[in-house]
């Protein structure tokens, strides 16, 4: 990191070199005089407030809060050694957006009269602990489907052989019909059971994705199945660069959210007004999955439909849980399990008229 971007202005003896690691957190850091005067602001800071490094060293840091009198009240103990670290609550303004609730920490430096103000979002620590409970659940789910998979698995096989020998020793055409429904039923719930374990048994076959190859192949696979009153709209960044990961798996992803969506848009598709988007963006300096990364991949599936029912909202990625009658509750499960393999996240924002599902993934 280049030395002038750690300097206050006009005052580069007072920073530190040591502050450049702040730039590894994803808390928001500004280190300050007791007069408020910025000397180091921290990237997910700038990140965060909409304006640049340079623009908020040697500004007043309180000026950025709603109350600005609160963190000047904080800074004056702080430089009177009147406590070790406060801590409050408090909104901090962003550029062109609504006013961030923040939990902050005023600390004063050891070896200087500076002072180190740490800034978490609030929002940002309700999704770390959505996060790990996504996380939890997604492995006690893994675990759960695999042990009932194998205990359905076995039996069955044993159901359907025992099924047709009985149907070897009828004589009576018309009896077969009982045994053909055995059968035949055996054989559906042995499909369900390959369908889920087999993104344990699948092995994950990395090579170069380009995201948008992935999206027109869904795209182009949505449109055979509905060909008549959907619009599939694409917006798509195309500085988006490759990176490496499952293309089939990421396809049928994409697929079972897509398809998910035009189930729901199933009476907007019959008046020909559906809308399917798929948006693809750059998200900078992310953290989810408790690590923070300079670049991920942001891709948006967003359908005009009726929203996902309040009854299963909390419980949308749970398997067998479906919102619509003869839903098998897989596919969300499985995009959820793909997507983690990538180490990324998936998540869900619903109201009535727009549903819109983020998948999150690193990019190099």
């Amino acid at each position: 990191m280049q030395r002038s971007h750690i300097r206050a202005v006009n005052r580069p003896e007072l920073v530190p070199e040591h502050f450049a690691c702040f730039d590894l957190l994803a808390t928001l850091v500004a280190v300050v005089h007791a007069d408020a005067n910025v000397l180091f602001s921290n990237a997910a800071l700038e990140d965060a407030l909409g304006t640049s490094r340079r623009m908020l060293l040697g500004s007043n840091f309180a000026e950025f809060f709603t109350e600005p009198a609160s963190l000047q009240s904080a800074l004056e103990g702080a430089s009177e050694n009147a406590f070790a670290a406060l801590r409050y609550d408090a909104w901090l303004k962003r550029t062109a957006h609504e006013p961030m609730p923040v939990h902050v920490i005023v600390t004063r430096t050891e070896q200087s009269e500076d002072i180190i103000i740490e800034m978490v979002p609030l929002e940002q620590q309700a999704r770390q602990d959505r996060e790990e409970r996504l996380a939890e659940q997604a492995q006690t789910n893994k675990e759960l489907i695999r042990n009932l998979a194998h205990e359905i698995k076995n039996p069955l096989g044993g159901i359907r052989g025992a099924a047709q020998l009985l149907e070897m020793e009828m004589e009576s055409p018309e009896l077969t019909e009982y045994t053909q429904v055995i059968i035949h039923e055996a054989d559906r719930l042995q499909s369900l059971v390959d369908r889920l374990l087999a993104p344990h048994r699948r092995p994950h076959l990395v090579g170069d994705v380009n995201i948008h190859e992935v999206c027109e192949r869904v795209r182009s696979l949505i449109l055979a199945e509905f060909p008549r009153g959907l619009r599939v709209v694409r917006d798509y960044d195309t500085s988006i660069p490759e990176f490496r990961g499952d293309r089939e798996q990421l396809i049928q992803t994409v697929l079972n959210i897509a398809h998910n969506a035009c189930q729901a848009l199933s009476e907007r598709i019959a008046a020909g007004d559906a809308n399917l988007t798929f948006r693809t963006r750059v998200a900078r300096q992310v953290t989810f999955g408790k690590q923070r990364y300079r670049l991920a991949l942001e891709l948006h599936v967003i359908d005009n439909g009726p929203g996902v029912p309040d009854s299963i909202r909390d419980r949308i990625f749970y398997p067998l849980v479906s919102g619509r009658e003869g839903g098998s509750g897989l596919g969300l499960t499985l995009a959820q399990t793909f997507v983690q393999q990538h180490h990324g996240l998936i998540e869900v924002d619903s109201v009535p008229g727009r549903t819109d599902f983020k998948i999150l993934i690193p990019l190099p």
